[in-house]
């Protein structure tokens, strides 16, 4: 063995030790990197609850909805630098809580509901429904009971998508201005509206099941997507109030379509897109003669095993 005068070799435990702390050094660095982020989304939540009491409004707004999409991003880089973790998962929740429950919660009563004292009663409500839902996520995420198709479903009205809707009179006011929609009485309504959808049972579809587009749907997906840039920029009110009825409005067919799965265990394991290609399998395979023969009383004639002679 060759040494070089003047350089000392580390000693073989001085090697194992190096080769002990720097993968978890690594590991370590990893898990702060989505942490981080949903910390970033608590403060920006909570910095909109200032904003809110100052009457920016709209910074407020833009602020809630930098950390709803904080909040959509830091699991999905966990996943991506294989950085998930315990304690990241509970920050999430936490996190989700306080941004999307409590948040809203007092950005309504410190604006639209200030002076009502039943509406802070109002906020408290919707607080605690919101929490209470993500508590029944996190029970039914654990579950490993649940059929294959619950995973492109959720239960209720997710948090992000009740704290946008619950703000929907806000950007009305700062949209329109003042009007019924900005009056006590129909703010309160609207905010035990969501609370309600928030802890119901009622399913509203996943973004999981719609992740793959396809080739044909990918044309119009750069459209919608190129329309909503344009609208953030000048239009932003238009676009929340568009974005808002768009999701009430699809929580009939994504009931329908969960009812429908459900009636049919041969498809809980499949994917959406296979599922929505049975759907319209099926509905085509309908005659229209079929109908026709129903209507007139007429019926089909008899089979070969009625005839013998055939």
């Amino acid at each position: 063995m060759i040494r070089v005068a003047g350089v000392r070799r580390p000693t073989r435990r001085a090697r194992r030790a190096a080769e002990r702390v720097t993968p978890k050094r690594a590991g370590s660095a990893r898990l702060l990197v989505p942490s981080a982020l949903t910390i970033l989304a608590v403060c920006a939540g909570l910095t909109a609850v200032r904003l809110a009491a100052s009457d920016k409004i709209d910074l407020a707004l833009v602020l809630v909805v930098g950390a709803a999409l904080l909040d959509g991003i830091d699991g999905r880089v966990a996943r991506m630098m294989n950085a998930t973790s315990k304690i990241g998962a509970e920050l999430d929740s936490l996190a989700d809580a306080i941004n999307f429950g409590v948040v809203p919660a007092l950005i309504l009563s410190t604006t639209l509901m200030r002076g009502h004292d039943l509406g802070w009663a109002i906020a408290l409500v919707y607080c605690c429904a919101l929490i209470l839902r993500l508590a029944r996520f996190n029970t039914l995420s654990d579950d490993e009971d649940t059929p294959g198709y619950a995973r492109d479903f959720f239960v209720g009205v997710p948090a992000p998508a009740a704290a946008l809707i619950a703000l929907g009179p806000l950007g009305l006011h700062q949209w329109l201005g003042d009007g019924w929609w900005s009056s006590f009485p129909a703010v309160g309504a609207w905010t035990l509206l969501v609370a309600f959808l928030a802890i119901s049972r009622i399913p509203t579809s996943s973004l999981k099941a719609t992740t793959k587009i396809s080739r044909a749907a990918l044309a119009p997906a750069l459209v919608i997507v190129a329309a909503a840039a344009a609208l953030l920029v000048t239009y932003p009110y238009t676009l929340m109030m568009i974005i808002i009825v768009a999701y009430l409005a699809h929580i009939p067919f994504a009931w329908w379509a969960n009812r429908w799965v459900a009636a049919r265990p041969e498809h809980w394991d499949s994917l959406p897109a296979e599922r929505r290609a049975h759907r319209r399998m099926t509905s085509t395979r309908r005659p229209i003669l079929r109908k026709s023969q129903a209507r007139l009383g007429l019926r089909r004639p008899a089979s070969a095993k009625q005839h013998p002679g055939k």
